[in-house]
């Protein structure tokens, strides 16, 4: 059954996923691991953009997502 809680939830664990690539040991491996150069126009590439969004991602959510993940377990454990 599709519920508000398990949009949630799966928007959490996706958050999770890209804070914990490790841009040296996985990202690396595919190409995606150095400072993308912007090309001739001085627009960044979807590749770089989506760098970008990783590392942002990763800076801003590390603490929230603690306590997120600490609720999401408490809410599991009490309720089920």
């Amino acid at each position: 059954m599709f519920t508000l809680w398990t949009l949630i939830e799966a928007s959490l664990l996706c958050l999770n996923a890209v804070c914990v690539l490790h841009e040296e040991r996985f990202l690396a491996k595919f190409g995606w691991g150095a400072r993308p150069q912007a090309n001739e126009f001085g627009d960044p590439s979807a590749k770089a953009q989506m760098l970008n969004l990783i590392r942002s991602i990763r800076t801003v959510a590390k603490i929230p997502l603690i306590f997120l993940n600490i609720l999401a377990i408490l809410f599991k454990l009490i309720l089920g």
